[in-house]
């Protein structure tokens, strides 16, 4: 069985050594609004009751997030046409 985006999310959270704030501030950075308890429910062990999957387009919003968290925003070229 392959890796669900809760552990996506968990091990990239370990790897940039990386707290709840700084994801909330990540995905801000695409207009995206999560509190910290909503984050928290993905980080709890399946069998916890207030465990919650982490869908698609988060895990999407924080990979883009990261880009830009990392790297800055997107320079927008000109056309030398």
């Amino acid at each position: 069985m392959g890796l669900s985006n809760n552990d996506i999310l968990k091990k990239l959270r370990v790897a940039l050594k990386m707290r709840d704030d700084d994801i909330v501030k990540v995905l801000s950075l695409v207009d995206f609004k999560i509190s910290k308890s909503e984050l928290g429910a993905f980080f709890r062990s399946e069998d916890h009751p207030k465990y919650m999957d982490c869908q698609d387009q988060i895990l999407r919003n924080f990979l883009n997030g990261l880009i830009i968290y990392k790297r800055g925003p997107r320079e927008e070229r000109e056309n030398s046409n």
